[in-house]
């Protein structure tokens, strides 16, 4: 039996046409401009190249100190111990002591306001026995997130030949961690911090200069140049910007600021299908049924140049025959989006409702008919 392609066109009139100018030019090695909604990259350059993170590499030692803290591996009050090996940390530094208690909580304060190196290795102690053995933990972690780039060979970002990250599997971590711990991610809004009596400010400039900026995580060494990964809020909207091997640290802000204001200037995140909401009725054979409604699992967004959600057209393509018994949830088909004729996306639907199995005499009759088609 020959399997057909269904598809059906369906248009979405919104708004106006209006095309996007170029991004402004952006003095960076690498960088890249993410919808948080979408996923969608507004803009990039040199996103995939490998380059030294730098202390953005402690986002993912936060990352995974917020995974141990949801699994109750670890308590936020814990005290921890503290090294010789943290204690004597180059770099940037909470000034953490041996015989001083401090807790998970503190250091995480410490990594993420102060870039802590000495708060960053007693975490990964903490939670790998050894910075070597937590370093397998990191890469194990970047590997299930898609970070396919990235090399971690310590969990603080000193300088390494091994040690490497991308704008691109960057954005994407920070996009991870702002979705799976919203409460962990307000620690990045934090501006300064006081610990043995020594006050220090988060280094994110943009966290003054922009009110809708609420993180995450600046970058500094020679080689890597000034680096930051910003986010920032406007309404309902959230952008996330990557800029690596700056020349300042102020332009470092001022290039990612330039990044933030031309996507809110010059792109939406428009609504497609809403979760559950029918996007087109699709035949069952074999079924109680014979039809089952199809839609999308999750809210269905795109990021879009202002005004040219007028010129978007969808075909919904299932593998036909679809054969009952069919479950809600059950992919069948795909929603392909074209703006301009040209390809946006592919998204999947599944069925709205369950379609149960027809009865005997239903099933040879339907059979039947699939054989005389």
């Amino acid at each position: 039996m020959m399997r057909r392609l269904f598809a059906c066109l369906l248009l979405f009139p919104l708004l106006a046409l209006a095309d996007a100018p170029p991004p402004p030019p952006i003095a960076a090695k690498a960088w890249l401009l993410m919808d948080y909604q979408t996923g969608q990259i507004i803009a990039e350059h040199n996103a995939d190249e490998r380059l030294e993170p730098a202390s953005l590499t402690k986002l993912m030692t936060a990352y995974l100190v917020a995974q141990a803290l949801e699994k109750k591996q670890i308590q936020p009050d814990q005290v921890v111990p503290v090294s010789v090996n943290a204690w004597k940390a180059g770099g940037s530094r909470m000034f953490i002591e041996p015989r001083k208690p401090v807790t998970v909580e503190q250091l995480l304060y410490g990594v993420i306001v102060q870039s802590g190196n000495d708060a960053t290795i007693a975490l990964a102690e903490l939670l790998g026995g050894s910075e070597e053995v937590f370093a397998q933990i990191m890469n194990r972690e970047a590997q299930r997130l898609g970070m396919r780039n990235t090399r971690f060979a310590n969990s603080t970002g000193w300088p390494d030949p091994n040690h490497y990250s991308t704008a691109r599997d960057l954005a994407r971590l920070t996009a991870t961690i702002i979705r799976e711990f919203p409460q962990h991610y307000a620690l990045y809004a934090t501006r300064e911090y006081r610990y043995n009596n020594i006050n220090q400010l988060n280094r994110n400039r943009l966290l003054w200069l922009d009110p809708y900026v609420d993180g995450v995580k600046t970058g500094h060494t020679e080689s890597a140049g000034y680096c930051l990964i910003a986010s920032a809020k406007r309404g309902d909207r959230r952008l996330i910007s990557v800029v690596m091997g700056t020349a300042s640290e102020a332009a470092r802000a001022q290039e990612s600021l330039k990044l933030l204001n031309y996507g809110f200037q010059f792109y939406d995140s428009v609504l497609l299908y809403r979760k559950g909401q029918t996007v087109s009725t699709l035949p069952v054979w074999k079924g109680a049924r014979d039809t089952v409604n199809a839609g999308p699992r999750e809210d269905l967004y795109l990021t879009l140049p202002r005004g040219d959600a007028e010129k978007l057209k969808a075909e919904l393509v299932s593998q036909q025959p679809l054969i009952a018994p069919i479950a809600a949830g059950t992919e069948v088909g795909t929603v392909r989006v074209t703006l301009d004729g040209k390809p946006v996306g592919e998204y999947p639907v599944v069925a709205l409702d369950n379609v149960p199995q027809a009865g005997f005499f239903g099933r040879i009759w339907d059979t039947i008919r699939l054989w005389l088609k």
